[in-house]
């Protein structure tokens, strides 16, 4: 392949934060992004050399957008398989991650079926379509993790059911198709960002620590706070997870630590993702740039880790919908070893993402960092984001 600058234009669809950070990505290698989101203005537009504004299963808006760059990708669940691979085969362009992978992945219980029946370690899982079905699950598993088979993110969609009593409100709750996941006392979480490039190449970033509170991420640690088999069987893990999936690109691979140190497969999502933040940073390469260039079919970049990484979410602290301003910035700004972003959101409501801060220990070898190192970059993270406020 001979590439030459300025480089082909890439269609997103999708412009929220990972739209835009994709952006930011871009282009630097000479790639223009022009992305599709409902949104008018959205986080990615600001970055991005032009915008559609339509809905993300628009088959006109996307049949415009495939007519108008070299490739096509997706930073957000809710595209459409079918409308991408009709404009896909009506325009000659690439589209990846496969429209197929993205069809299996949008339906948590069909992502399970086919890790399970790939020999991949996953919870107990069940569908669920009753009252009486999820009674008879709650009892046998001792209480599950409800999960909407489709939309859910952040904590959306996922219901805890401890009690057969509460099956019913649980299933109303979820508001349609659902599957029920024994609940797994983990040790903890951890992810890896997997990739796959041209020729079928995959390479993993290291194993990243994800700290939940509320079904949503608040804190990544890089390298995870775990010992070396558990990190050893993850890539494993991550590996047989990217044989599993057709398509180039990056996807994000959520994992369970169990207290005997197995590792199962959670969720999976076809594109960057909130646990790989930390790359932007504290890798060679970051999920970001590497995307663009898988998706293109262009050489991969390094995936090692060049320095031991601490990711914090800055979420909406707010109690109900207001204008979005981010107050304390100075802190973060004068701290040295910390990075900022920002994602462009007019609006904040209670706990909507808006941005995150990387804190990066570059005199730590981050093959030999401690746990107390990490522990004390978690701390310092912590109190940086804790500064920051949307509050009036």
């Amino acid at each position: 392949m001979s590439i030459t600058l300025p480089g082909p234009t890439l269609g997103v669809v999708g412009g929220g934060q990972l739209g835009r950070m994709l952006a930011e990505a871009a282009s630097p290698l000479g790639v223009d992004l022009v992305v599709l989101d409902p949104t008018p203005d959205c986080p990615a537009a600001t970055v991005a050399a032009d915008q559609i504004v339509a809905d993300f299963d628009d088959a006109d808006a996307i049949d415009e957008l495939a007519s108008r760059v070299d490739a096509l990708t997706f930073e957000i669940e809710l595209a459409d398989p079918d409308v991408l691979a009709a404009a896909s085969e009506e325009h000659g362009v690439p589209v990846h991650p496969d429209p197929g992978t993205l069809e299996t992945i949008q339906d948590k219980l069909v992502q399970k079926e086919a890790l399970a029946d790939a020999g991949i370690p996953v919870p107990e899982f069940v569908a669920v379509a009753t009252a009486e079905g999820l009674e008879r699950v709650v009892e046998e598993f001792g209480g599950v993790m409800l999960k909407a088979r489709e939309g859910g993110y952040d904590g959306r969609g996922n219901v805890p059911v401890e009690s057969p009593a509460d099956a019913a409100d649980a299933l109303d709750e979820v508001g349609g198709a659902a599957m029920a996941e024994e609940f797994l006392d983990f040790e903890r979480e951890i992810a890896v960002m997997g990739l796959k490039g041209p020729d079928s190449e995959t390479r993993t970033y290291p194993v990243t620590e994800t700290v939940h509170r509320e079904e949503i991420l608040r804190e990544s640690v890089t390298p995870a706070r775990t010992d070396d088999e558990v990190v050893a069987e993850a890539q494993s893990v991550a590996r047989d997870v990217l044989d599993v999936l057709d398509g180039r690109g990056v996807f994000g691979i959520e994992l369970f630590e169990s207290r005997e140190g197995d590792v199962l497969v959670n969720e999976i999502a076809p594109r960057p993702h909130n646990s790989g933040h930390w790359t932007i940073e504290g890798a060679r390469t970051s999920q970001f740039e590497n995307h663009v260039r898988a998706v293109l079919g262009w050489p991969l970049g390094p995936t090692d880790l060049v320095a031991p990484a601490v990711t914090a979410n800055i979420l909406g602290d707010i109690d109900e919908t207001q204008p979005a301003t981010l107050r304390n910035v100075e802190t973060v700004l004068a701290a040295p070893d910390a990075d900022l972003h920002w994602y462009g959101k007019d609006d904040v409501y209670p706990l909507r993402k808006m941005g995150h801060l990387t804190v990066t220990d570059a005199e730590s070898d981050p093959d030999a960092v401690s746990v107390d190192e990490r522990d004390a970059l978690l701390d310092r993270t912590r109190e940086l984001r804790d500064g920051l406020t949307l509050r009036d």
